[in-house]
């Protein structure tokens, strides 16, 4: 039985039997709106009769064989890299990294977030834009992701750092517990519309870098080559391993020397002795090269600012390692 609502005029296909016989009032699913069930009824039944009759359909001559349903596409879920350019010592090209590594996998057609975690917010400073919110308005919840992220180059899109960023450590110390989890809590919502994400740390060992040892499980290192980096590489391993006591998905994967001067010998003991202590973990080393620190006063990556030199192809080569693909900028 079809009933008609007097007032939107949604159609409702009832079974009548179904209905008590005590109930006299229906409401409507469209609007909501009550109506009086019997003359919905008679209008039914006038309907019913009104119609033409069917003419009874000629039974085939051999039935048709079942096709096989198909099944549907499988849709394999996207797996996001999520990677830290962490150490605990400064001086060591961190954020250099961190920028020029996000912005060529954007030029190699991957969506990359950069998330800049340093109360400097050099990121965005090494990039020449001026976001006007970040980071702290995202995990405070003052903006929503369209509004903290900013598009800083096709493909690129910058979660920034600076000053503000002080608060959140404090937020982080006032909680009784799961103050770890605070970054991870804003950025796991968003994290599947990217392919990677890549976070710059603060040099040091502080609430924000236990955070972002919660969110990522990839680490990539820059160990510039100097006696004093070797020992903050030892140090930043032990805290590591204090962290993988609780999350064993991070993990270092990539060891990256910095500042390759081949006129220094202690540079080639340097990297000598990294490979045979890391071994598949050491990329190819960034040179020594004076445009890579002129690039940033411009507002330009590597690749914009001086696409030849040998600090965009060494860092070219590091992102074929981090992609996995060799052919990548051939």
């Amino acid at each position: 039985m079809v009933i008609t609502c007097p007032s939107c005029k949604k159609q409702h296909n009832i079974d009548e039997k179904r209905i008590p016989p005590n109930v006299t009032m229906a409401r409507c699913k469209g609007c909501g709106r009550r109506f009086p069930l019997q003359p919905a009824r008679d209008e039914s039944k006038k309907a019913a009769e009104k119609a033409p009759a069917k003419a009874p359909e000629k039974a085939p001559e051999k039935a048709a064989e079942p096709q096989a349903k198909k099944a549907p596409p499988v849709s394999k879920p996207k797996v996001v890299r999520k990677l830290a350019v962490s150490i605990s010592k400064g001086g060591v090209g961190k954020t250099t990294t961190s920028v020029n590594l996000a912005a060529g996998l954007a030029l190699a057609g991957f969506k990359v977030l950069l998330v800049d975690t340093d109360t400097q917010g050099q990121d965005s400073f090494m990039l020449g834009v001026k976001p006007k919110a970040g980071l702290t308005e995202l995990v405070t919840g003052e903006l929503g992701p369209e509004e903290a992220i900013f598009k800083a180059r096709e493909n690129l899109y910058l979660l920034a750092g600076g000053k503000s960023l002080a608060g959140i450590k404090r937020l982080i110390d006032r909680k009784d517990f799961g103050g770890e989890m605070t970054m991870a809590e804003a950025l796991v919502p968003i994290e599947n519309k990217f392919d990677y994400i890549i976070v710059d740390t603060s040099p040091g060992w502080d609430p924000l870098t236990v955070n972002v040892l919660f969110f990522v499980n990839e680490l990539l290192t820059p160990v510039s080559l100097e006696v004093m980096t070797l020992q903050g590489l030892v140090e930043f391993l032990k805290s590591i391993s204090s962290i993988q006591k609780y999350r064993k998905e991070v993990a270092l994967k990539y060891i990256l020397p910095t500042f390759l001067d081949k006129r220094i010998k202690q540079s080639d003991a340097i990297l000598k002795k990294l490979r045979e202590l890391y071994g598949d973990l050491i990329c190819t080393p960034i040179r020594y090269n004076v445009t890579l620190s002129g690039a940033p006063a411009h507002g330009k990556t590597i690749f914009e600012f001086a696409p030849g030199c040998n600090g965009s192809q060494d860092y070219r080569e590091l992102i074929r390692k981090v992609a996995n693909d060799k052919n990548l900028f051939t």
